[in-house]
């Protein structure tokens, strides 16, 4: 069993965001997707600009808090990232968002994000 297939029988997600290698678009792994219910978006050619948000939400975890922890176990890996991601997601403020943690800008009711030009610019 591949690794996608264990996600998928896991939990499925709505959409399968990919870039459109070779791997991403063989018929074996687009059909396990499509066999699950799961919507494929592929960044277009040339927009590399649509992994950026991924890239830096990955850097953020390596470093607030895989890179400070030592996991004595494997299995202590999943549960520390979980309390992580929920520490991410409701209690870290987030500058891009004005200094709102994400998800009380996801729920609200009309969540109203600001113009990159009215939030405060990184200090080296």
């Amino acid at each position: 069993m591949t690794a996608v297939e264990r996600a998928l029988a896991q939990a499925a997600p709505v959409i399968w965001n990919s870039d459109q290698g070779s791997h991403f678009t063989s018929p074996q792994y687009t059909r396990l997707l499509l066999d699950a219910g799961v919507h494929i978006s592929m960044d277009g050619r040339g927009r590399a600009s649509d992994n950026i948000f991924t890239e830096r939400l990955w850097r953020t975890v390596k470093y607030e808090e895989v890179y400070l922890k030592d996991y004595a176990q494997p299995k202590e890996a999943p549960q520390s990232l979980a309390a992580y991601c929920d520490f991410y997601d409701h209690q870290r403020q987030h500058q891009a968002l004005g200094y709102q943690t994400s998800a009380s800008v996801y729920f609200a009711p009309s969540a109203v994000i600001p113009a990159p030009e009215a939030v405060a610019p990184l200090r080296s």
